[in-house]
Parts: C-alpha cells; sequence; structure tokens
C-alpha cells in the first residue's frame, strides 16, 4: 500500500488532510490482510446445508447453527475474545427437497428440482397432483377454474409486478394445494436453468415453490401436447415429493466476538449475515468471511484500538418470522432491540456488509446513514492508493435502504453504512440463485474492500467524538417540504413558512456543530502529550452521549417506509399522496380515467391489490396493524398510515369496463380523502417543528 506524499520511514505522518497516522502500525495492519484466507472461509460455509441439492442455510434450521458454530471457532482462531452466541427467537425454516417428475409424450420420465419459500408442504413421498397453469395468478385468471388440492403453476416479475406473497395466497384461498411460480424477467436472469428464492412476507399454511424457466417452458410444452380439446388450461398430472417446514418460536444463534478496546466503553461494530439462499457465496458468506479476515488483520498487525471492535455474524437475515411484511432481518433486530439493547449509545458505526467479492458499477459506493456522509467523504478524499478494482473513484450514497440489516441497526440508534450492492445487474442476474457461487469471484474487488473497510475502521477508531453531521437530515427535511408547492389547497403554506425558516437556520448551525466537531478531532489526532489528548478524549464524552442521542431522535422522527419499504420522511409520504390523490381527482372531473387509476394506484398499499380478491388486499394491509412489535421487527410504526381505495378502485374499474362517465360520487370520495390526508399532514409538520426546534437549532456547545 502506498500513502502519497508522506514519509513512510517516521513513526507519525500527516496525510493531505492533516491526519496524523501511525504509518508503520497502518501499513502492518494492511499488509496482513489475507483475502485468500477469507474465501477459504467462505467456501467452507458452504458445507452445511439445509437441503443436500440446493443448498440452503436457513432461519433457525440445523444447517444454519451448525454454520455458527463453525465461525465461533474461527473467530476464535483469528484471535478475537469474548467469542460467544448470543441467542436470538426466530421461526425456524427447514427446506429439506421439492422433486416434481412428469413424463413426457414418449413415456421419459423427467424429474424437476424446485427452490421453495417459507412455508408448510410435506408430502412424505412423491403423491400425484394435477398440475394447473394460470398466467400470472390474479383473480381473474381463476374464473371458472377449479383448483382444489391441485398445484397452480404461475409466472411472474417479482421485480416489476407484484410480491409472490400476494398470488399465493390467493392460490390457497381458491384451495389449491400449493403455488409454483417462475420469474419471468424479474430476478435469477442469468440463466434459464436459474431458480430464485425470495421472503414469503405470507403465513406459512399457504404453500409455495420455485421452478426454473427452462423447466417451464418444458411443463407448458407438455401441456399444450396434452390440450387435445382446446380447453384453455389443460391440466398435468405430475408427481411431488416435497418436505418444507416452518416452526415457530425457535432460537438461532448470532455469532459475537471482539477486539477490546484500550481506554473506551464505546464499539465500532462489523456485521454480515451467514444465513443464505443456495450456496450464498456472494450474498453473504463472501462478507461473513470479509469481517473476521479484517479483524485478523488489525489482531496480527498489533492495533490496539481505543474503541471496542466487535465483528458480529448475523442469522436469520434472507428470513426470520412467519406472516408480516417485514419478515427479514430479524437476525440485526434481535441483536439490538432484544439480545444487546445497551449496544444503542456506544457503538458508534455499524459497517454491514453485502457482496463484496464482485463489482456492482464503475465504482465503489458507501451507502451510509446522512450523518456519516460528510466524515466518509472525507475519509475517500484522504485515501492512500488501494488494489486497483473499479475504474471509476469510490463514492458516499445516502440514505440506508431497508434491503439490508443496517437498517435495523439505524433504527435503534447506531449510525450505519454498508457497502452499496443495489447498483449493478448482479441483483437481476444471480442474485438469490443457485448461480450466486465463486463462478464470478473477483479477487481485486475483495481485496479492496479488504482494505478500505479496514483503513475505514482505523479512521473511524481514531476519533475522539463521533463524527455526526446532521446538516444532511436537515436538507431533507427541506427538500420534501417543497412538495407543498405543488398542492393545490393553501392551507399548508403558513406552516411551510415558518418550518422553512426554522430548517434554513437549523441547517446552517448543524453544518457550524459539525465543524466544531471536526475541529475536536483534527486535535485529538494532533495532539502529542498524551496527558492533555486522554483529557481531551475524557471531555467530548458528554458531547457523544448528546450526538448519538440525537441521532436516535431523528431516526424515530423522521424515518418512515411506504409500503413497499422504501425510506422517506413522514411529510413527503402525505404529500405525495395529496398530490396523486389531487391529480386523481382532477383527472376524473376531466374525464380521464385511466390516468386517475395510475394516480390512486400508488397511493398506499393500493398498486396491485385490486388484481386480487380483496380477502387478500386485506390480509396483506391488516396484518401490519394488527400484530404486536415483536412480530413487526423494524417496520413497527414506521408506516404513516393507510388509504383503504380498494372499493373506490373497483368501482371505477366496472364504470370504465361498462363505458360509463359519470365519477361525481367517486370524486367526492376522493375529496374526504384529500381532507383527512391534509389533516395528517398539518399535525405532522407540527411534530417535525417540534422535534427540529428542541434538538436541531442550537449550537452543540449550549448543549
Amino acid at each position: 500500500m502506498f500513502l502519497p506524499g508522506v514519509d513512510r520511514t517516521a513513526d507519525q505522518g500527516t496525510t493531505k488532510k492533516g491526519m496524523t497516522v501511525n504509518l508503520n502500525i497502518v501499513e502492518k495492519c494492511v499488509s496482513c490482510l489475507d483475502v485468500k484466507e477469507s474465501y477459504d472461509l467462505a467456501k467452507r460455509m458452504e458445507q452445511e446445508k439445509t437441503n443436500p441439492v440446493l443448498g440452503y442455510r436457513t432461519a433457525g434450521s440445523l444447517a444454519e447453527r451448525k454454520t455458527g458454530d463453525m465461525l465461533l471457532e474461527e473467530m476464535k482462531k483469528a484471535g478475537l475474545t469474548q467469542v460467544e452466541k448470543d441467542k436470538i427467537r426466530v421461526d425456524a425454516w427447514e427446506f429439506k427437497k421439492a422433486v416434481m417428475r412428469c413424463h413426457d409424450r414418449e413415456g421419459t420420465c423427467r424429474e424437476i428440482q424446485l427452490g421453495a419459500y417459507q412455508t408448510d408442504f410435506k408430502t412424505n413421498g412423491f403423491q400425484r397432483f394435477d398440475l394447473v397453469y394460470l398466467g400470472k395468478g390474479t383473480a381473474d385468471e381463476y374464473k371458472n377454474i377449479d383448483v382444489k388440492g391441485k398445484l397452480v403453476l404461475i409466472e411472474i416479475n417479482q421485480r416489476e409486478e407484484w410480491w409472490i406473497n400476494y398470488p399465493v395466497y390467493q392460490a390457497h384461498l381458491k384451495g389449491a394445494a400449493a403455488l409454483i411460480a417462475v420469474q419471468s424477467r424479474g430476478y435469477a436472469q442469468i440463466d434459464d436453468t436459474a431458480l430464485n428464492a425470495q421472503d414469503i412476507a405470507g403465513p406459512s399454511c399457504a404453500p409455495a415453490f420455485s421452478m426454473s424457466r427452462a423447466d417451464f417452458l418444458m411443463i407448458r410444452r407438455l401441456m399444450e401436447e396434452k390440450n387435445e380439446n382446446g380447453y384453455r388450461v389443460p391440466e398435468l398430472s405430475v408427481e411431488f415429493d416435497a418436505d418444507t417446514e416452518v416452526i415457530k418460536d425457535q432460537y438461532t444463534y448470532n455469532i459475537v466476538g471482539k477486539i477490546p478496546g484500550t481506554s473506551s466503553d464505546s464499539m465500532i461494530l462489523l456485521s454480515a449475515h451467514y444465513d443464505s439462499y443456495f450456496e450464498g457465496f456472494q450474498d453473504d458468506n463472501a462478507a461473513v468471511a470479509m469481517i473476521i479476515g479484517i479483524a485478523r488483520a488489525l489482531i496480527r498487525g498489533g492495533y490496539k484500538p481505543r474503541h471496542t471492535i466487535v465483528v458480529c455474524a448475523l442469522a436469520a437475515e434472507e428470513w426470520g418470522i412467519s406472516d408480516t411484511k417485514y419478515d427479514w432481518s430479524t437476525g440485526a433486530y434481535e441483536q439490538v432491540f432484544t439480545a444487546h439493547p445497551e449496544w444503542v449509545g456506544k457503538v458508534i458505526a455499524d459497517l454491514n456488509f453485502e457482496l463484496p467479492a464482485l463489482a456492482h458499477g464503475a465504482g465503489a459506493r458507501i451507502r451510509s446513514c446522512y450523518e456519516y456522509q460528510p466524515f466518509l467523504e472525507q475519509f475517500l478524499e484522504g485515501l492512500p492508493v488501494l488494489t486497483r478494482a473499479y475504474p471509476e473513484e469510490a463514492s458516499v450514497v445516502s440514505p440506508i435502504e431497508t434491503w439490508s440489516d443496517d437498517f435495523s441497526m439505524a433504527i435503534a440508534g447506531i449510525p450505519s453504512m454498508v457497502n452499496d450492492f443495489t447498483g449493478g445487474i448482479f441483483m437481476e442476474t444471480h442474485y438469490h440463485s443457485q448461480f450466486d457461487n465463486d463462478e464470478y469471484y473477483d479477487p481485486q474487488v475483495y481485496q479492496f474492500h479488504h482494505e478500505l473497510y479496514a483503513l475505514l475502521i482505523l479512521a473511524i477508531d481514531r476519533t475522539a467524538v463521533v463524527p455526526l453531521s446532521f446538516k444532511g437530515v436537515i436538507r431533507r427535511a427541506q427538500e420534501g417540504l417543497e412538495l407543498i408547492k405543488s398542492c393545490e389547497t393553501s392551507c399548508l403554506k403558513e406552516k411551510y413558512e415558518t418550518l422553512s425558516t426554522l430548517l434554513k437556520r437549523a441547517e446552517q448551525q448543524q453544518e457550524e456543530n459539525y465543524r466544531w466537531v471536526l475541529e475536536k478531532n483534527r486535535e485529538y489526532k494532533c495532539c502529542k502529550d498524551p496527558q492533555q489528548r486522554e483529557q481531551l478524549y475524557q471531555d467530548l464524552r458528554q458531547t457523544e452521549t448528546e450526538l448519538l442521542k440525537k441521532f436516535k431522535t431523528e431516526q424515530d422522527a423522521f424515518v418512515r417506509i411506504d409500503w413497499y419499504g422504501n425510506v422517506f420522511y413522514p411529510h413527503e409520504i402525505l404529500l405525495r399522496n395529496i398530490h396523486l390523490l389531487e391529480g386523481a381527482r382532477q383527472n376524473l372531473e376531466e374525464g380521464e380515467l385511466s390516468v386517475a387509476l395510475r394516480k390512486l394506484y400508488d397511493v398506499d398499499n393500493n398498486a396491485y391489490a385490486f388484481m386480487f380478491d380483496k380477502e387478500v388486499y386485506k390480509h396483506f394491509t391488516d396484518y401490519v396493524y394488527h400484530q404486536p412489535k415483536e412480530r413487526l421487527k423494524w417496520g413497527y410504526r414506521r408506516l404513516m398510515q393507510h388509504e383503504n381505495l380498494y372499493d373506490l378502485v373497483k368501482k371505477l374499474m366496472k364504470k370504465e369496463e361498462a363505458g360509463e362517465k359519470d365519477y361525481r360520487a367517486e370524486v367526492a370520495a376522493i375529496e374526504k380523502v384529500i381532507e383527512k390526508q391534509y389533516k395528517m399532514a398539518e399535525v405532522t409538520l407540527e411534530e417535525i417543528y417540534r422535534t427540529v426546534n428542541e434538538n436541531f437549532a442550537d449550537s452543540i456547545q449550549k448543549q
């Protein structure tokens, strides 16, 4: 590794950003990074399998627990201390097999391996079923079709159409034995033989499996061959042997090891999940192996951190609880909300990792909470020359998303980040398929990530006070406020002016606060007198406590999600709904029904639910509001509200079909909904004003 412009022979040197570093120890730690060792560990994680043919290390399964035991021993071998298993409660899933047999026209038996979703279905050997093809599995597909006791075959695009839970539950309500889905240009596009796996977000009593496109096309050909009488929906007789079971309220383990800090009870957390679909080499074996590998290098390099470095291999990320919209990231949620809630206020950063052994774009990206973005940008500017892996420089993006465990960490009150993994085509081609293997392993990228994040850990550890900036938080609130300008009613305009003035003042103040934090960290890094250095560190303990409290406050007050898991601020969701509803009303008044419907579909949970029976829509709406916190996990109270437009949309669809042009009743109904949204927006803006005024408008030196 080369540090430009620095005398490498000296014990102390200064980068172009003025940070004092011990060059010898930094270079020694980086030189101890061994990606071959990490790679070997990632491969060993493939040994334990729930399904002996396809792989899978599912939540609470024997394969997951055995892998956890292996990782515990690896942490000990790496030199980590206080290595232990943190017991967490999950719904366990054991998927042992799903095999279908059918005979072609020549009588040859074809055997098909199926993937599975987190549901219950045991045949106790091969049983005969009729298999029925029903297009995309919407309610209309079932008209005049009896599917009781049959297998229903559909094709869907989960990226662009609807999630698997809707058609699965629809099939269940119609009495189907199980539903089998094939991805149609959504996920797993790399090859027609690819299977796909996702979280089910539905009840375990509605069985579901996945089929490759190649096997699907073969089945459809057989169906057509047997469609001698020209029936629209031919039935194919197949044999099916399946063993998949969800066992409620079980236990699994997060595996934790530490590099003790020298003089602080604060911590830096490294996290990655060790459960997987299929082999899971990229997602997320390589990440687990990397965090252990980085810790091993720091220990071998003789680094003595000030903050305790905690390495945490998390269970049950892909799925961990049945029949909830928020069924992934269960292990991370349980770790910080149940197993170790005392970490909140002590962990100054969580560095979470996903799929770090291949490139996800032209440049590496760190996806961070807003508060860490300025620090990370400065860190990247002062980077030494690392292993060449990307044509473009690394960058930082915000905010964090719900896709990975860092979201659970953040809403608990732990500032979080993750190596961004959603930008490339891998998510569409290989992700959650049997093609997630080491064939696409990129050792240069893997080495780069080892180096980058080892250096980042050292940079964070050298701070005297957590380097959080709330300027981005305030700016996002202001940007969302601009949506008021598109509202037709003026009742929010006065609140806009008042809140906007406060936000502008708060943004300026937070910029000044961050400059003060930077200066204190600079003083600490440059101070050569051990006693003065220690005194400065101790003087900043209360400041750090206050900054972490503000982070938790911001997460509680501002971080919300829409019905599809996208992160928004509360006023953004309401103002967006108002904009859509007012637009739909105007469209109806102008006779543009199809345009109005498209806008109504985008309000809350109405995007495609009308494609299914009302009972399906009701189930996947109500289960968000009628379950306790321990079942909703990280989604608890993150949704603003729900505007039920099912009946309204259905009425409009009937009028469209009948050619009716009188929409006065529907316009009146929409006006009532708009009025309700405005009232909620007023209350929400008042709450935001109060939160900003009490927490983000004053100088940090006065607090």
